[in-house]
C-alpha cells in the first residue's frame, strides 16, 4: 500500500536544511519483508531506491505541518521528509506508520513469547528427566527394600534352624550323658559282681583245699 509523496533527507552538512530526492512526487509504500520479519518504508524513482528504511519499534514518523512528515532513520544515519499534496495523504501514512509500528510490536512480543515457551519447555525437559530419574531411584529403593525383606526373612529362616539344632544338639548330650551314666554303672555293677566272684573263687578254693585234707588224713 503506498502513496504519492515528495521525498526529502535532512542535509548531512547543515542537519538543519531539506534537500530534495526526488523531482517529482513518487510513490512511498510499506512493504513487510517475510525474510527478515520487519517492516519497510520503500520508495523508487525510477530504478533507484531513494527510501529503503527498515521500521524499528522507537522509530517514530512525526507530523511538523499539515502536509509533511519526517522520521529519522538510525541505520541509514539520515531523515527523512515526505511532503504531500494534501493532509489526508499525509494522515494515512500516520496510520499506516502505526500499524506498522503495532505489527513490530506483536512480531516482538511473539518472539517473546517463543523464546519464553522454549524456555519453559526446556525447563518442563528438565523437571521430566528429574521425575524420571526420581523414579529410577524409588523402583531401585523398592528393589533395595525387597532384597532387605527377602534377606531378613531368609535370617529369621536360619535362626529357627539353629533354634531346631541346637534343641537336637542339646538332646544328644543328654542322651550321651545318661548313655555315659549307664556305661559307669553297668562298669560299677561288673567290678561288684567280678569281686563277688572272687571272693566265691577264694571261698571255692579254700573249701577244696580243705576236702583235699581231709582225703588224704583218712
Amino acid at each position: 500500500m503506498g502513496v504519492l509523496a515528495h521525498v526529502f533527507q535532512i542535509d548531512p552538512n547543515t542537519k538543519k536544511n531539506w534537500v530534495p530526492t526526488s523531482k517529482h512526487a513518487v510513490t512511498v509504500s510499506y512493504f513487510y519483508d517475510s525474510t527478515r520479519n520487519v517492516y519497510r518504508i520503500i520508495s523508487l524513482d525510477g530504478s533507484k531506491a531513494i527510501i529503503n528504511s527498515t521500521i524499528t519499534p522507537n522509530m517514530t514518523f512525526t507530523k511538523t505541518s499539515q502536509k509533511f512528515g519526517q522520521w529519522a532513520d538510525s541505520r541509514a544515519n539520515t531523515v527523512y521528509g515526505l511532503g504531500f499534496s494534501s493532509e489526508h495523504h499525509l494522515s494515512k501514512v500516520t496510520e499506516l506508520e502505526c500499524v506498522s509500528s503495532q505489527a513490530n510490536a506483536v512480531h516482538t512480543h511473539k518472539t517473546e513469547l517463543n523464546q519464553t515457551i522454549q524456555e519453559l519447555e526446556e525447563t518442563l525437559k528438565v523437571k521430566e528427566e528429574e521425575i524420571e530419574r526420581l523414579k529410577q531411584e524409588i523402583d531401585n529403593a523398592r528393589e533395595l527394600q525387597e532384597q532387605r525383606d527377602s534377606l531378613t526373612q531368609k535370617l529369621q529362616e536360619v535362626e529357627i534352624r539353629n533354634k531346631d539344632l541346637e534343641g537336637q544338639l542339646s538332646d544328644l548330650e543328654q542322651r550321651l550323658e545318661k548313655s555315659q551314666n549307664e556305661q559307669e554303672a553297668f562298669r560299677n555293677n561288673l567290678k561288684t559282681l567280678l569281686e563277688i566272684l572272687d571272693g566265691k573263687i577264694f571261698e571255692l578254693t579254700e573249701l577244696r583245699d580243705n576236702l583235699a585234707k581231709l582225703l588224704e588224713c583218712s
